[in-house]
């Protein structure tokens, strides 16, 4: 239970701060980054020792493939980190609501300027890249224990960065279906595909980081 836990706030945290820059803070492009990148380095170092600190069901998906977690701890951070998501975004509708703001405005992801091909092209590659980095720098061959938290915040800062304009910068379900959920629209329609980019992405990542030795 205590993993499951870990999971769960780790990703209440990623989500309440992150879409929080995007609502509440009204932030920029590099606040909005940061925002994020700053919390999933805080979950990190503060639940990542009782749980691995997944915080994100591709990065489940990634561990379970590669053998570094069982199916039934997998299935039970999914629904944790899904749960823990939609709480923060419950959270955030109701200070949204509070200030006056519109209340379908969550911080949800969706691409209204590009092409659904090119979104799920953006999403499966900057997935792919935050996994290949996970996968590295926590591996026990080659990896850095040590600064593995701050190394994953700064690349998942900077590829929201890079995606924001794009798709929202979503490399994760869990913090794309809390917002959709509330927010409703197209963001609840486009949802599956920030559901399966970012699954595809880690089984590629999983997959390449085998290859390079990440792996026992």
């Amino acid at each position: 239970m205590q993993k499951y836990l870990a999971e769960f706030f780790g990703t209440f945290m990623l989500v309440f701060l992150g879409t929080g820059a995007v609502t509440v803070a009204a932030g920029n492009t590099l606040t909005i980054g940061l925002a994020f990148g700053l919390a999933i380095t805080v979950s990190a170092y503060a639940f990542g020792g009782i749980s691995g600190g997944h915080f994100n069901p591709a990065v489940t998906t990634a561990m379970l493939m590669n053998r570094r977690i069982n199916g039934r701890d997998a299935l039970g951070y999914v629904i944790a980190q899904v749960l823990g998501a939609t709480v923060a975004s419950a959270f955030m509708k109701l200070f949204v609501s509070g200030l006056g703001l519109a209340t379908n405005q969550l911080g949800q992801t969706d691409f209204p300027k590009i092409s659904t091909g090119l979104a799920f092209l953006v999403e499966v590659l900057v997935t792919f890249l935050f996994l290949l980095v996970i996968l590295n720098v926590t591996s026990d061959r080659h990896g850095n224990g040590d600064f593995a938290g701050l190394t994953i915040g700064v690349t998942l800062a900077f590829l929201i960065i890079v995606a924001l304009n794009l798709t929202g910068g979503s490399l994760n379900p869990a913090r794309s279906f809390g917002p959709a959920i509330f927010a409703g629209g197209s963001a609840l329609s486009h949802l599956w595909l920030y559901i399966l980019a970012p699954e595809v992405g880690a089984i590629l990542a999983a997959l390449v980081a085998r290859v390079m030795g990440s792996e026992e």
